[in-house]
């Protein structure tokens, strides 16, 4: 996420060999705002101090991601403390609910002053839920992952632009995914920068309300009239 204002959104997919952790350093190279993630560790040496290619990047983690490591503990064995915790977190997207659609300073008031306490009293009730459990039990492993990634889980109390979890992403993400089997036959490595450059054009223009194909067919449209 960049610094906000009134351009178009764009949908943008890069090709990499492999998921080593320099492919996201190298193509993030420059960037300085806030970065919507999920918690693979491949991304971790972009908020290092020595990071390659700009400054460190702030972090925001998916609550979407928390809540799935609580609903299969509780799916699997009904516990009482997932429960727990995917009540809390439920209040935290009632709010969202609420308030989605309003501007980033309305949002980032409503979060701070409704948001925030009930963040910071799910702070505490996790940390005492790690002192007692063993990590090394199915939900201590679920919980210490929702403790390791907290403060990126607390980046949307700053910032009234970050949203509460990384779903938009994964829904344009979600259509190119029957592809990517398909994406390993691309023959070389240009073929796969070839790939990944039609699905950015294909997801810009959806993401614009405008149709593909007449896209890709026209050869240009701008897309700060039509968005």
């Amino acid at each position: 996420m960049g610094r906000g204002g009134d351009d178009p959104p764009g949908v943008v997919f890069a090709y990499a060999p492999d998921r080593a952790d320099e492919n996201a350093e190298h193509i993030l190279q420059g960037f300085d705002g806030i970065l919507q993630l999920d918690g693979y560790s491949g991304y971790d040496r972009l908020t290092r101090p020595s990071r390659t290619g700009g400054a460190p990047i702030t972090v925001a983690h998916c609550w979407a991601h928390a809540r799935r490591k609580l609903k299969k503990i509780f799916y699997r064995d009904g516990s009482g403390i997932a429960a727990a915790g995917l009540r809390r977190i439920a209040e935290l997207y009632r709010i969202e609910a609420e308030i989605r659609g309003i501007c980033p300073d309305h949002r980032l008031s409503a979060r701070q002053a409704r948001t925030a306490p009930l963040v910071a009293a799910s702070g505490e009730w996790l940390q005492a839920q790690c002192w007692r459990l063993s990590m090394k039990s199915r939900l201590g492993e679920k919980l210490a992952y929702i403790h390791r990634h907290w403060d990126g889980l607390q980046t949307f109390l700053r910032d009234g632009r970050v949203e509460i979890d990384s779903n938009n992403a994964k829904n344009l993400i979600r259509p190119t995914a029957p592809t990517r089997k398909n994406a390993l036959f691309a023959g070389h490595d240009e073929g796969g920068r070839s790939w990944a450059r039609i699905a950015s054009l294909i997801a810009t223009a959806k993401i614009n309300g405008i149709e593909p194909l007449a896209y890709l067919g026209s050869g240009c449209i701008d897309f700060g009239r039509t968005a």
